[in-house]
């Protein structure tokens, strides 16, 4: 201890108002919490913390009323901008190809073999995927420096293998966490940084000038989410502006993809657009997240109970319009629509189960380049070969931007409708059991999980989340039953502890014990049986990942 300081905390001289409480315990993170760094994202926070508490008051403003029986549609005064000609900035060549993109947590490991996987673009995520501990955090900006520099490099001594880039890799873009949530390891000026604003302004404040050097002068690239309304995108266009100035970078070097994966955000794609058309990238079909935000968005509506997570596909009628005005938005306005997530993984011990599944992603992105998507999503290497000849055999140029799906005619009612199927006790244990090992994951370190052959994340557990609840607060009656039941806390309860002891069973006692499931099995349980919804379960959740160093004080 020096001057009050633990020896793994840092750094010493942070820029007068910012308080360092996180602790690091490898010194080569020091440089990336440097003072120039911190008074640069500081600069941010002080400038942009306003807007982003005006809109998330916005946001619980609006699902006010929602709560009270209003539904989401499009804005009769922002009618002119949606009709009118207009286009985005054009789109630099060096992401004009972008017919598969793999996405994956800032993980040393994961980073080296996304870039080399064969994707044309690879999402590096301080989000969904991403448990945001502190650690983490930090050492995901070292990692995506190193990968920058093309210095990255893992050992795996237990394998006795040795990662390092391939001579061709993938275009690098980076998504930062959405608006709601904070960084409780900085504080700046009293308060807890916005996530946002730390993983944006590190990695551009390191990056930037790296990064327009490799690629025509453009970028860095990113990734935008949870936004329900175009002023959340002002704000993130501003954000741009003021950083491209401070750097002396060229005005819309940078270029930014949102997704839409709020219900409320469907309604506003040209508004979105229109808002950051100098740095527009285009849109995304956020689709286990729209799912969740369907759900949240709704859940005062007793009338809109969804059927089983794995009914609500793609091919329902307000999915299926989703994402086909997603389309025709984007080529009206000279951008990319990217399709969604596939999230299976390889099966390796059942070669049947695996050409199954294998099946279901070849159906899936076939549907998604026919309707004209430039691109899509895939949460494993080992799909990347199979989703790109997909592409390769039915999107010969390097995007779709001239199919403009003028056949499209999509109302409020169309993206309103509700999915059919059936709500089912096997649903609901589902939801259960993945909601608890997802988040068991979640609490010590792992943001990206594999479970029952899919890759879960934060978006996959969310919609178990609000399905559990909604079925739970409205009684939702079950299918299949031999006799009636309804979905009630005593029923939910047994359905808790009848998983718990399945879940020890699949894991073995040894790794049940040495993990956090009792506590993510009562911390899930608690969030599916509130009378109010919370907004985010990770909201809750991060509180127990939050480790501070009482001693450590910034200078000031």
């Amino acid at each position: 201890m020096e001057n009050g300081y633990s020896s793994k905390s840092l750094p010493l001289d942070a820029p007068a108002g910012i308080r360092i409480r996180g602790p690091l315990s490898d010194p080569s993170l020091n440089r990336i919490l440097s003072r120039e760094a911190l008074q640069f994202v500081a600069d941010l926070e002080r400038e942009f913390r306003p807007r982003v508490k005006f809109n998330l008051g916005c946001r619980r403003e609006e699902q006010a009323r929602y709560d009270s029986g209003e539904l989401p549609g499009f804005d009769p005064a922002t009618r002119e901008l949606r009709e009118g000609d207009w286009s985005c900035s054009k789109t630099p060549a060096v992401i004009a190809d972008r017919r598969v993109e793999i996405t994956g947590p800032v993980e040393r490991k994961m980073i080296i073999n996304a870039l080399n996987s064969g994707a044309k673009v690879f999402m590096a995520d301080f989000e969904d995927s991403l448990s945001p501990t502190w650690d983490n955090i930090v050492r995901g900006q070292k990692n995506l420096c190193d990968a920058v520099n093309r210095s990255i490099s893992f050992e795996d001594k237990a394998r006795n293998k040795h990662y390092k880039l391939n001579d061709k890799t993938a275009v690098l873009f980076v998504r930062p966490r959405g608006w709601h949530l904070q960084e409780a390891h900085i504080e700046i000026d009293g308060e807890p940084a916005t996530g946002a604003l730390i993983d944006f302004g590190l990695y551009y404040f390191h990056n930037h000038s790296s990064f327009r050097s490799k690629h025509d002068g453009y970028g860095p690239f990113f990734y935008l989410p949870k936004m329900q309304h175009s002023r959340e995108a002002a704000v993130w266009n501003a954000v741009f502006d003021r950083a491209e100035e401070r750097m002396a970078a060229p005005r819309g070097s940078i270029r930014a993809t949102v997704l839409i994966e709020t219900l409320p955000a469907v309604f506003q794609m040209h508004e979105i657009l229109y808002e950051l058309r100098e740095h527009s990238a285009g849109l995304n079909c956020g689709r286990w997240d729209y799912i969740f935000s369907f759900v949240k968005t709704v859940r005062a509506h007793p009338d809109r109970l969804l059927p089983d997570r794995f009914q609500v596909g793609m091919t329902q009628h307000f999915l299926k319009s989703y994402t086909e005005l997603l389309i025709k938005t984007c080529h009206r306005r000279g951008v990319h629509a990217m399709g969604g997530m596939a999230a299976q993984i390889p099966i390796r011990d059942d070669p049947a189960a695996n050409d199954t599944a294998f099946e279901l992603v070849r159906a899936d992105k076939l549907r998604e380049v026919k309707a004209g998507h430039d691109g899509t999503w895939a949460a494993h290497p080992g799909l990347i070969e199979l989703v790109t000849k997909v592409f390769d055999d039915n999107m010969p140029r390097a995007n779709q931007l001239h199919i403009k799906r003028d056949d499209v005619h999509v109302t409020e009612a169309d993206l309103l409708q509700m999915p059919r199927g059936v709500r089912t006790l096997e649903g609901l244990r589902h939801n259960t059991r993945v909601g608890i090992q997802y988040l068991a994951a979640w609490l010590t370190g792992t943001g990206s999980v594999p479970l029952y052959n899919l890759m879960e994340d934060a978006a996959t557990a969310e919609i178990s989340r609000v399905q559990n609840w909604q079925w739970i607060k409205y009684g939702a009656v079950l299918d299949g039953e031999i006799v009636a039941v309804s979905v009630s806390k005593e029923l939910f309860g047994r359905v808790v502890e009848e998983e718990i002891g399945r879940i020890e069973r699949e894991v073995g006692k040894k790794r049940f014990e040495s993990g956090r499931y009792r506590e993510a099995a009562a911390l899930f349980a608690r969030q599916c049986t509130k009378e109010d919804l919370d907004d985010f379960l990770t909201l809750d959740a991060y509180r127990r990942i939050v480790k501070f160093v009482p001693a450590l004080q910034a200078r000031l």
